[in-house]
């Protein structure tokens, strides 16, 4: 789910050649004979840097279980608008409790067939952006995902630094995105660039045997220094692995924010079509993430 169209141009190898030359002229210096430079003092590890199996992440830092009777604000943001956030998107984002609220212990996004200015369609699209930050460990997100030609479910990140250095610099994580017209498959895909005209996206597409809308499913990434690890339902090997060899910049070392949304047609899964059913649901049991001590 990136703010530009999926399926952008691949970067060529020129912008990072000319950046990396710059860089290198830029880190030159002359120093006087005899004289020491600078020494840089070694730095502590940052929490969780280093990987560890999945199930060795037991600690719980943070999470929101959506036992409350409505949506818990000093947690997540709803973010709003529509114009088709770069991928002729034909909802309008809500702060509507039509397209967002609790239920039986579930957070609720609804995409609905209902007018809002010139959007055909309302949905809802909540950050922790400005509440929580997440680095390395491991975040699980149960949920249960609606299908339809044309209904885009998505669990992602983007880099926290995003104010500072636009997308796709900050980096974008993209956990689960569903095309709901294929309900056996999901995506899992990350996103890098030095700028939006020479963005790279590399991922895996994911096949299972059952249908992801009939019941709750699992999606987790482990992030380490370096290392992002993909997994389906806590198995015991994740389904996809990333790592600093896959990007140039590789802006995945950073904290990021959780974002969950319903979009509504697009360039992913196009538009909807006449027997798409609305309401379209995604359910969210929880999100959580842990670490290890």
């Amino acid at each position: 789910m990136t703010t530009q169209s999926l399926f952008g141009q691949r970067s060529t190898q020129l912008g990072a050649s000319i950046v990396l030359a710059l860089s290198l002229l830029a880190c030159t210096e002359t120093k006087t004979k005899n004289v020491p430079g600078p020494v840089t003092p070694p730095s502590n590890p940052v929490v969780n840097e280093e990987p560890r199996d999945y199930g060795q992440y037991t600690t719980l830092v943070w999470s929101d279980e959506f036992d409350g009777g409505s949506l818990d604000q000093s947690k997540w943001v709803y973010e709003l608008g529509g114009g088709g956030w770069g991928n002729n998107e034909l909802q309008a984002y809500t702060n509507s409790t039509d397209n967002a609220y609790l239920r039986g212990g579930y957070l609720v996004i609804e995409a609905l067939k209902k007018q809002s200015g010139n959007n055909a369609y309302t949905s809802a699209r909540l950050i922790t952006k400005g509440k929580r930050d997440f680095q390395y460990g491991r975040i699980d997100v149960r949920a249960k995902l609606p299908k339809g030609k044309g209904i885009w479910p998505a669990i992602w990140m983007l880099g926290s630094d995003i104010d500072r250095n636009n997308w796709p610099v900050c980096g974008e994580i993209d956990i689960m995105e569903l095309r709901g017209s294929q309900p056996r498959e999901f995506l899992s895909t990350m996103h890098f660039g030095t700028s939006a005209a020479t963005r790279v996206y590399k991922g895996k597409t994911q096949p299972v045997d059952f249908d992801l809308s009939e019941d709750f499913h699992t999606y987790s990434v482990v992030r380490s220094k370096d290392l992002l690890r993909f997994y389906l339902d806590g198995a015991s090997q994740p389904f996809y692995t990333f790592t600093s060899a896959d990007a140039s910049p590789f802006p995945f070392n950073n904290p990021f924010f959780m974002i969950l949304n319903v979009a509504v047609g697009g360039n992913f899964d196009g538009d909807p079509l006449p027997n798409t059913e609305f309401p379209a649901r995604m359910q969210v049991d929880y999100v959580r993430y842990y670490q290890y001590k």
